[in-house]
């Protein structure tokens, strides 16, 4: 018989725990990554129903919160409305997120939350039991960075969506944190290598100097590690990447020429790191950060 030794038993810490803003601030993705995907599961069903809250989705062992900035005291119920994300407010380059439950929902609104990486400082109350309890935590305020890749294989080797991973994975760090990706299947061109898929990458980074490191640090390992010399590498913070989404649908539904993709990055605030003709494709995968459940499916719409 194993004897258990729990340091503490009614906690499960978040693993971490960031927030994307968008150019004005007034709508941010909070982004969860959950120990528990049950107690995740819970949260998720209850927080859906906080007057601030947008919209919910679960990517793997995440779960994004899009919301509207702002404070909305919850009325709190027991099993029916147990918890909810009470504020988003941003203030100096950081967000300050609140979340309020009741009995174990307290216990994930405070001391799960409190102990995530990624949180500066965070304020509880007591929690656990029949309480009702609230917790402020602090995060630093990020922009998304999304990096589409394409063409760094040939016929003979590679596969870009596994170099594009392995990458991006060595470069996560808390400056830039590496939040998705996704494989975009395109229009199967002629010229393809075989299943003419894109991949585009999707990170939270603090500030612009972060920012322009990591994107030094993807190009080098690019060429350093690209078997192709067509590769294709664009660049863009947005925090929808709505202005790249028609582009995206006519390049999954019929084949387009370099010169037009090279014109519409250029007319849309992207920025080419790298301009083999990869281009094409790279350019096409943009919008389609953190859903690679539908970027793979030729016929998907983007919301």
């Amino acid at each position: 018989m194993k004897e258990i030794e729990l340091d503490e038993p009614y906690s499960i810490p978040y693993r971490a725990i960031y927030a994307i803003c968008d150019e004005t601030d007034e709508c941010a993705e909070i982004i969860e990554h959950s120990n528990c995907y049950g107690g995740a599961a819970w949260a998720r069903h209850h927080y859906s129903h906080s007057p601030i809250v947008r919209q919910v989705r679960t990517l793997g062992n995440m779960t994004r919160y899009l919301v509207k900035t702002g404070n909305v005291p919850l009325e709190l119920k027991p099993s029916s409305a147990a918890a909810g994300i009470e504020a988003v407010e941003v203030k100096d380059n950081e967000v300050a997120i609140t979340y309020a439950g009741l009995g174990g929902g307290g216990v994930g609104a405070t001391r799960c939350r409190a102990q995530a990486a990624g949180v500066v400082r965070s304020e509880t109350t007591p929690s656990g039991g029949g309480k009702a309890a609230k917790g402020t935590i602090v995060v630093p305020r990020r922009k998304r960075v999304l990096v589409g890749i394409d063409d760094t294989d040939t016929k003979e080797t590679g596969a870009t969506w596994c170099l594009t991973h392995n990458i991006a994975k060595e470069l996560d760090c808390a400056e830039c944190v590496y939040l998705s990706h996704s494989l975009v299947q395109l229009f199967p061109v002629s010229a393809r290598t075989q299943n003419c898929v894109s991949t585009v990458l999707e990170f939270g980074c603090v500030d612009e100097k972060a920012q322009n490191a990591l994107l030094e640090n993807i190009r080098s390992a690019l060429e350093k590690y690209s078997v192709s010399r067509d590769t294709g590498m664009v660049f863009l913070d947005s925090f929808n990447a709505s202005s790249i989404k028609e582009y995206s649908k006519l390049c999954r539904s019929a084949e387009l020429t370099y010169e037009f993709a090279m014109e519409y990055a250029e007319n849309h605030g992207v920025d080419v790191w790298m301009d083999g003709k990869g281009v094409i494709g790279a350019l096409a995968a943009l919008p389609w950060f953190a859903r690679p459940d539908d970027s793979v499916i030729m016929d998907a719409e983007l919301p």
